[in-house]
């Protein structure tokens, strides 16, 4: 039987006219069910939510989404319902694999869950910036037709004692109710707090919590965290998490592969892709988005009809200059 706090969600997501919610915790109840043995009554349940959700249509682009977040939580979580897609990354092999392997669990998660097995879920990513951290969790929530929840940081984490961890356990209160996929992202903020008010066990604090809270969470949302500083978290963090998945910056082969989709929107003229490559490299996928922008920018304001590759490779070398100067004055 449902819990009273699942009965309570349903009437609360029906009265606030939540149907992202009402199913979601729909779904919980018949997951519980499943676990419990009675999988007659969990499949009727669920064969009752698809019918009901088949009757509803999808929130159209720009349209309110039918998930936001209310009260407290709107200060903490923004939300989005993205249409990118896992083909639109320019990937290496071994991340698209592992990709494409949460793909697959999470659109067989009700035979997971009846085997009493669970899909993977809680995924870390590091890397540089620019490398496509934030946009995997973008990807994913759209191959899934999720919302996407992002953690804002700068809400979560305040200076007096205990109130982060009390937020924290809000949102994973709203991962429960709620299924999306959850992004934390520039993560190492969590763990590296200690600049405010100096308070290192107020650090330590936060760390535990977050590790209880993601040990214990069992729901059907995906929990990500992004970081461009592994090397500051608590080796304990990476336990807690089903893969870690490593970003690197681009190979020629896939600056090439980034070149000839950034610019496949705009007429191109006799471009040298191997020495465009070249002269990328060192440059992250959203610096070389960028220098593709400008190149095509460039052709527009001039009034030309075609990106050549001396516009291009002088757009990249500009991208250089800034990257470099960028890195120079941190």
């Amino acid at each position: 039987m449902p819990s009273a706090e699942q009965v309570k969600g349903l009437i609360a997501a029906l009265s606030e006219g939540d149907e992202a919610q009402f199913y979601s915790v729909a779904m919980q109840i018949a997951a519980h069910e499943a676990r419990l043995g009675h999988g007659k009554f969990a499949e009727e349940l669920r064969s009752l939510i698809d019918k009901a959700k088949s009757r509803t249509s999808i929130p159209a682009k720009g349209a309110i989404p039918l998930a936001k977040p209310r009260g407290e939580l709107a200060d903490l979580l923004s939300v989005s319902y993205p249409e990118t897609r896992l083909p639109d990354m320019v990937l290496s092999d071994p991340t698209r694999r592992k990709l494409e392997r949460v793909i697959r669990e999470h659109k067989s998660v009700r035979v997971i869950r009846d085997r009493g097995l669970a899909p993977r879920r809680k995924l870390l990513l590091i890397g540089k910036p620019g490398t496509g951290k934030t946009l995997t969790a973008a990807a994913l929530a759209g191959e899934l037709g999720l919302p996407l929840f992002v953690v804002r940081l700068d809400a979560l984490i305040t200076k007096f004692m205990g109130e982060t961890a009390a937020k924290l356990r809000l949102i994973f209160e709203a991962l429960s109710q709620t299924r999306g996929v959850y992004l934390f992202d520039e993560f190492d903020s969590i763990g590296s707090a200690r600049g405010i008010g100096n308070d290192v066990g107020e650090v330590r604090r936060i760390v535990n919590s977050f590790l209880q809270m993601v040990e214990q969470d069992d729901s059907d949302s995906l929990v990500i965290a992004a970081t461009n500083h592994v090397e500051i978290l608590d080796r304990a963090l990476f336990r807690r998490f089903d893969d870690v998945i490593d970003y690197a910056l681009p190979d020629k082969e896939r600056i090439v592969e980034a070149l000839r989709a950034k610019l496949s929107s705009f007429k191109t003229e006799k471009i040298q892709w191997a020495k465009a490559a070249m002269e990328a490299q060192g440059l992250s996928f959203a610096d070389i988005t960028r220098a593709c922008e400008d190149a095509i920018k460039d052709a527009i304001v001039h009034d030309r009809p075609r990106v050549t590759h001396t516009e291009l490779m002088s757009a990249i070398r500009d991208r250089k200059a800034a990257v470099a100067h960028k890195e120079h004055t941190l």
